[in-house]
């Protein structure tokens, strides 16, 4: 059995590092969360991470002297989140033996890609297998939404034997935008823009019936929804784990 790739997320802001964090184990990674370079220097010292993402801007210890100090002690890569608009800190830490860096706030699938990117260049024996084997690439498409599996690249819902649900074009957009924005509120207008879904039909009753629709395919209960819950005044909220408010 291939164990997941573990990935280390410092970010003082916990909202910020837990949809990070969340985001990444949908997508098969092993992920440790750390509020600072105190908390990752232990984590560290509990098993080595694979890749660190470090948010540059934190009010104890900055995150340029979080990768000054982890560089000269171990060879493990890093991406940078930084929200400065100066590059003089991109620089700095690309410098300083940084990897990568992104924009916050980040853009959840960039993140992702750029994080495979690292990975790939760190590894690239691992990478080269990876690529030779289809099956290991399917694997990351997969995205777990209740008693089912959303594949994204075969546009499928399967259950744990692999069996295939029917799922319409609109109902997969959907799960689609909820993949891909997990614990965040999103309004039915917003929903309809990010699914390209802006047909004639497509009005407030008409997600609700779709959302009712997918909710029977993927919830433990339907009648109490934990996985796509409705949150009064917002919208709708992808919560992967399926834990109530």
């Amino acid at each position: 059995m291939t164990q997941s790739q573990h990935i280390m997320i410092v970010d003082d802001e916990a909202p910020a590092r837990e949809m990070v964090g969340d985001y990444l184990k949908m997508h098969g990674f092993t992920v440790t969360l750390c509020d600072g370079g105190k908390s990752l220097r232990t984590a560290i010292d509990g098993g080595m991470p694979d890749l660190v993402v470090l948010d540059l801007n934190m009010p104890e210890e900055d995150g340029l002297s979080i990768i000054r100090d982890l560089k000269s002690r171990i060879n493990v890569p890093v991406i940078m989140l930084t929200a400065t608009a100066s590059p003089i800190d991109r620089v700095v830490g690309l410098e300083l033996g940084a990897d990568d860096y992104v924009a916050k706030p980040c853009e959840l699938r960039e993140l992702m890609a750029r994080i495979r990117s690292v990975l790939r260049r760190s590894t690239p024996m691992k990478a080269a297998a990876a690529e030779a084997t289809p099956t290991k690439s399917d694997k990351e498409q997969l995205v777990r939404f209740g008693t089912k599996w959303l594949d994204l690249e075969a546009q499928a819902l399967r259950d744990d034997e692999g069996n295939e649900h029917p799922l319409t074009a609109s109902e997969f957009g959907l799960l689609k935008v909820f993949a891909a924005n997990p614990k965040r509120v999103l309004s039915r207008e917003r929903l309809l823009e990010l699914a390209n879904a802006r047909d004639a039909e497509a009005f407030d009753r008409a997600v609700d019936l779709r959302i009712m629709r997918i909710r029977r395919k993927i919830e433990p209960d339907p009648t109490k929804p934990a996985v796509i819950r409705t949150i009064r005044g917002g919208g709708y909220l992808f919560s992967p784990a399926g834990e109530k408010a």
